[in-house]
């Protein structure tokens, strides 16, 4: 599927600005996206929105078709009448600093901010704001497919005081239908409390999407192929992924040793048993991609290589190193999803090791893959990833949220790197954040993304996330001050300069 040709932005709504922690979809992100329509920019691109899990990872989350509650705004719950500004400001004083820091204390904010959502969903629960109960009585009759298996097992994890499933008692383990009746009677409030969360998840995102559409941003999501162990995913569906009699993962996914790790990186994500998704004709990745493609424009498809061929490490294993590839599921899939969903808004997250295979897989569902700028100075002028080797069905990115910003990474780069850069540029690197997105902009590649990092000139203490590291991850946010005209009016002039936004 062709795009065409625009540039845009990365950033994550946990990124945004605010005063209770952690962005949110409250006003700070309408006004984001009126940033980016003063800069031209045409596209926001954000990583996963599910509820996140151990080391806060978006790639990480305890479903593939919820939201994340943290990204709850509380502003239209104070405008509905079921919370107040002061009683939010009291609860937020015990955690005063880490909830002002530019950096996320995700602690700090789930034990601030829960327990506010909660009370408000206790006031709903007693008749304020009864134009949202009739709204939330039809979400859950709308989303009951994915949406009472998230919520029992959310309900379980607490009353399990967050435990893995896989330490529940057996007959909850393996889902015995006497003992799920039961635990649906005991944790029923529980259970409509994590149903009302994801609401208004979803009460929330949606008129941003549509309020970014409107003014021609285009959204692009990321659904990672694997999905956390400790998830309603797994849960749910035991018989998809390979488990051992007690449910345990007897192999996992992950990488062998790259760029970013001399030992792979070791995901530790249970593996799909795909001839049991292929017999049940790929229904489980369908209502996966239908549920995400509901919530944003176009799909980043991570680690694509994939669904060609995965490298498989026992469960055992300290590390990727012992590993092997295996066959994935390859074009049956990806038919089966065109057949169900028609044309696909994929992009191919394409880096890695990449095998003629991949490429024809990539090719033959017209998908457009991905470049980063940062990879293409390594060695010579054959570099895949350097602009005058592109075709245009393409994303070209400065750098990913597993890249380094620009600054810190040029400036960390071994001195022939360095050298490279200066020589295919003809500049001598002073501007070097803006030298990458001008690079990008300029390429023949359809549509080009640079992580707001790079766009506010920021250096390595501003990286999103270091692959292999377990934690201090996912925190960086930006500022409001960061944001203004006349950075939008410098994007603006290069995104014109080179065809990807026309003046009206």
């Amino acid at each position: 599927m062709h795009f065409p040709r625009a540039s845009g932005i990365l950033l994550h709504p946990t990124s945004l600005p605010g005063p209770w922690g952690i962005g949110d979809l409250g006003s700070a992100a309408y006004q984001f996206v009126d940033f980016l329509t003063a800069a031209g920019q045409q596209l926001w691109q954000i990583l996963p929105l599910g509820p996140t899990g151990y080391g806060d990872s978006p790639y990480q989350c305890f479903s593939a078709f919820a939201g994340n509650p943290l990204l709850v705004s509380f502003e239209p719950l104070i405008n509905a009448g079921l919370l107040n500004y002061d009683e939010i400001a009291a609860a937020a004083q015990p955690y005063g600093a880490a909830l002002n820091s530019n950096q996320i204390d995700y602690g700090a904010v789930m034990h601030f901010k829960l327990p506010l959502l909660r009370e408000s969903f206790t006031r709903m629960r007693a008749g304020g704001a009864p134009q949202l109960a009739e709204q939330f009585a039809a979400f859950c009759s709308a989303n009951a497919g994915w949406l009472d298996d998230y919520a029992l097992f959310m309900a379980l994890k607490a009353a399990h005081d967050g435990a893995s499933w896989s330490n529940w008692e057996p007959e909850l383990r393996t889902r015995k239908a006497a003992a799920l009746r039961q635990a649906s009677k005991d944790l029923a409030e529980p259970i409509v409390l994590q149903q009302y969360l994801q609401f208004l998840f979803f009460a929330q995102w949606t008129p941003l999407k549509a309020y970014a559409n409107e003014r021609g941003i285009t959204i692009i999501g990321d659904a990672p192929i694997f999905v956390a162990y400790d998830s309603a995913d797994v849960w749910a569906n035991p018989k998809l992924f390979f488990l051992d009699a007690e449910g345990l993962p007897t192999v996992v996914a992950g990488v062998p040793p790259d760029y970013f790790s001399a030992t792979g990186q070791l995901w530790g994500n249970p593996l799909y048993r795909w001839d049991r998704m292929a017999d049940a004709g790929y229904a489980w990745w369908i209502a996966r991609l239908r549920q995400t493609l509901s919530t944003v424009d176009i799909l980043r498809l991570d680690h694509f290589r994939g669904f060609e061929a995965y490298w498989e490490v026992p469960a055992s294993e300290a590390t990727a190193i012992n590993g092997r590839w295996v066959k994935g599921p390859g074009a049956a899939l990806f038919s089966g999803l065109r057949d169900a969903l028609g044309d696909l808004p994929i992009i191919a997250e394409d880096l890695g090791l990449i095998t003629p295979e991949v490429d024809a897989l990539r090719a033959a569902f017209d998908l457009p893959g991905m470049k980063v700028l940062q990879f293409a100075f390594g060695d010579n002028a054959t570099n895949m990833y350097l602009p005058h080797n592109y075709e245009q069905s393409t994303v070209v990115y400065t750098g990913t949220h597993d890249n380094d910003t620009t600054i810190g990474w040029f400036h960390t780069a071994p001195q022939h790197e360095r050298e490279n850069v200066q020589r295919y540029l003809g500049r001598d690197g002073r501007d070097i954040a803006w030298d990458l997105i001008r690079l990008a902009q300029m390429s023949v590649a359809d549509m080009a993304v640079f992580p707001l990092q790079d766009v506010l000139r920021l250096d390595g203490h501003a990286r999103m996330n270091t692959p292999g590291r377990a934690d201090s991850n996912w925190t960086w946010r930006y500022t409001a001050d960061q944001l203004n005209d006349g950075l939008a009016f410098g994007l603006r002039v290069l995104t014109v300069t080179y065809g990807r936004f026309t003046e009206a």
